[in-house]
């Protein structure tokens, strides 16, 4: 039985993340299914990257690692057995991804520092937004694809994959192109990223563009060079 464990921060004490947040309570309707377990970090003041480090580490009894945010609701009820038949053909997975990655690509369905989007012939996947489940569904390209680039609102891993190539976040991105590096650093150990048909409604559209977004791009281009 393949064993899954859902990975997330938030700034909510416990008892208003199980009762108030989106992951919360998408947590309390997989409850049926014995093989997904959470790992969450509450009332969290640290980046992304050492939250999913830690449980990279520590989680030696998962098969499957998902790192998501806490204002994702799963609208699907049967992710055990998605991500069980993604990660046959994938050693990580996410819901929306880039087939192809440009030179100073700024996040995976931009082109350029104008938020201009890719040609969408080179992008895959779905994800739905809004303030309730199963919102509007914005629709980016066929799915399952090979891609370069995964949005980091969702990402599932093997965890055994992971451990085998040394591959981790990087602390250095604590919110912002945390997911751009760590695609990066997938490929280049030659680890296979693609896209999957995986039903969930995601609260924020990102902080593309802000001032904490630009200078982490800075130091993203610093560490790749292009």
């Amino acid at each position: 039985m393949t064993s899954i464990m859902i990975v997330s921060a938030t700034r909510r004490t416990e008892r208003d993340f199980q009762e108030g947040s989106a992951l919360g309570t998408s947590l309390r309707r997989l409850s049926f299914d014995a093989r997904i377990r959470s790992r969450i970090a509450y009332q969290n003041g640290r980046g992304l990257p050492e939250v999913y480090n830690q449980a990279i580490r520590e989680s030696e009894d998962s098969d499957v690692l998902v790192f998501v945010h806490d204002d994702v609701w799963i609208d699907d009820s049967f992710l055990a057995d998605r991500l069980q038949d993604a990660l046959l053909r994938y050693d990580v997975v996410g819901v929306a991804g880039n087939r192809r990655r440009r030179p100073r690509q700024p996040a995976w369905a931009f082109a350029d520092m104008t938020l201009a989007w890719d040609d969408k012939a080179h992008l895959s996947g779905g994800v739905a937004h809004g303030a309730y489940p199963f919102g509007g569904v914005s629709y980016f390209g066929s799915m399952p694809a090979d891609c370069e680039l995964l949005d980091g609102v969702f990402l599932a891993a093997s965890r055994a994959a992971l451990s085998q190539a040394r591959i981790e976040f990087d602390p250095r991105f604590g919110f912002h192109f945390y997911d751009m590096d760590f695609c990066r650093s997938a490929r280049q150990a030659g680890l296979r990223l693609g896209t999957w048909p995986i039903a969930l409604t995601h609260q924020s559209g990102g902080a593309f563009g802000s001032d904490a977004w630009t200078v982490a791009y800075s130091d993203y281009l610093a560490k790749w060079g292009d």
